[in-house]
């Protein structure tokens, strides 16, 4: 029996039917196919030798098949077909142990014959390369200094860091070392000429393109490394004492509503804000949020970490156990970064030049205290009341702080309320202060009126930051004190 087939386009089914049929011990088929196209021809026996061991029939058994594959080609006016070529296929028989003999094709759960399949994709697949890799360093260190470390837990925690700048790309790449994966940003500049020598996510090319810092920070961040969800949002966050005309009250608004809604999202803020009164309205969110807050400011080569307490009357302190000479203040009860002050924050931009709005310091500075802001917020997760973790300080400075580690129960160490840096002379402080009942952010006064009258209030804050002051009750305090009897200083004082 001859056929001739293009293999494209034949059916099993019907070559089949002709083999069956056919009462001749010898079969010829031809294929009609291109030396380039031998692959054609290992697919078609392929065929052929499934139908002798999957179907359940003899009658293919032990018999030849003549494969010819014709090739034509002209010479001069003639065609020719002399570079074609037989092929002979023995058909085999089948044995009772013949699958235990096959390579690559298996019984699967089913107990049916299936393909072996090899997963490749953890040592061939560049991402998932790249996802394994980074951990080492976590898991390295689990297993042979920390074993008690929740690197699970690091690892689903979801960080926006408000502020795109020096400190916030500084976090971001501290982040990514602790296996963060979820990390947002907010800002509202773009990308200039003079931030990527001192901005670690940012290259030239984003200063050429006028990128918004927050886009090419997460876009910057994937390209370390792909695994990360980073996203950038590109916005203003509204301010006390910033003046909010007609024209703005509606993007006003739908900023709040974004920032609220980013916070709520979130389960680490950090503030890495230029200005002190932007950092105001997520201070007032996040503590009624109950979030971990994490806050950090530069000076010239100072700095201040710290982080902030949030509003809850109804979490029950256990009594914390301290070293002699120390003192503790709960974590529901910490200061927040108002909480010192005792007028409310303004427009600080406001008939500033140029230099004097921006802030100088030394290179260094931003990259201490936007490593220690994410080792603190670590610390932070890692201990056993979390947020509420107890904070502890002392007066006395012939008490060291190494003792505090005793009865500290962060497996990471100590978990301080801030950190007061100074590279002038390479030292940390690390005092603890507790929240103020009349403070312009945390206090139960601002946070009774935020909750019930929400916008109405914000706008009013945003318009005058007086009415901070007056909410807050500091008006009264301004009043009862005679400041004929408090002592004023001026810069000059501190300049030695």
């Amino acid at each position: 029996m001859v056929m001739c087939l293009k293999i494209p386009h034949y059916s099993i089914h019907f070559l089949y039917y002709l083999l069956r049929t056919s009462k001749d011990s010898t079969i010829t088929i031809g294929l009609h196919f291109q030396c380039q196209d031998m692959w054609l021809l290992k697919r078609f026996m392929n065929v052929i030798w499934r139908m002798c061991f999957l179907w359940k029939s003899d009658f293919l058994q032990n018999r030849t098949a003549n494969f010819i594959s014709f090739n034509l080609s002209r010479v001069g006016s003639q065609i020719t077909c002399k570079k074609s070529i037989v092929y002979k296929l023995k058909l085999p028989t089948k044995t009772k142990d013949f699958y235990t003999s096959w390579v690559g094709w298996e019984k699967n759960e089913r107990d049916k014959m299936g393909p072996k399949l090899a997963n490749m994709k953890n040592t061939l697949d560049p991402s998932v390369i790249a996802e394994n890799a980074v951990d080492l360093n976590l898991k390295l260190m689990k297993w042979n200094l920390l074993p008690s470390v929740d690197l699970e837990k690091i690892r689903k925690t979801k960080c926006l860091l408000l502020g795109a700048g020096t400190l916030g790309c500084s976090v971001a790449r501290t982040l990514l070392g602790w296996g963060i994966r979820e990390i947002t940003f907010v800002d509202n500049s773009t990308v200039s000429f003079s931030n990527p020598v001192r901005q670690s996510l940012f290259t030239y090319q984003d200063s050429v393109d006028m990128k918004p810092k927050s886009k090419a920070a997460a876009d910057n961040l994937k390209n370390i490394f792909p695994g990360v969800n980073s996203v950038g949002h590109q916005m203003t966050i509204p301010m006390p004492g910033h003046s909010v005309g007609e024209s703005m009250l509606e993007q006003t608004k739908q900023s709040v509503e974004k920032l609220t809604q980013l916070i709520k999202e979130h389960d680490v803020i950090f503030l890495l804000l230029d200005s002190r009164e932007s950092r105001w309205l997520p201070t007032l969110i996040a503590s009624v949020e109950n979030k971990i807050l994490i806050n950090a400011a530069l000076g010239f080569d100072s700095y201040l970490v710290m982080r902030h307490g949030i509003h809850n009357k109804n979490y029950a302190n256990e009594a914390a156990r301290h070293p002699e000479g120390y003192k503790v203040i709960p974590g529901n009860n910490l200061a927040c970064y108002f909480c010192c002050d005792v007028t409310a924050p303004g427009d600080s931009l406001k008939g500033r030049t140029l230099d004097q709005q921006c802030t100088v310091t030394r290179p260094g500075v931003s990259q201490i205290a936007g490593a220690l802001a994410v080792e603190l917020s670590i610390s932070v997760l890692q201990h056993k009341h979390g947020v509420f973790a107890p904070a502890y300080y002392t007066t006395s400075q012939t008490v060291p702080t190494q003792e505090l580690t005793v009865s500290d129960d962060s497996v990471l160490g100590l978990v301080p309320h801030s950190i007061r840096g100074f590279l002038s002379s390479f030292e940390h402080i690390l005092p603890a202060t507790e929240k103020y009942k009349n403070c312009v952010a945390c206090s139960d006064l601002i946070i009774k009126e935020y909750k019930e009258k929400q916008m109405e209030f914000l706008l009013n804050v945003f318009n005058s930051s007086k009415h901070l002051e007056d909410v807050a009750l500091l008006t009264e305090l301004f009043k009862e004190t005679d400041f004929g009897e408090v002592l004023e200083f001026s810069d000059e004082d501190f300049s030695t």
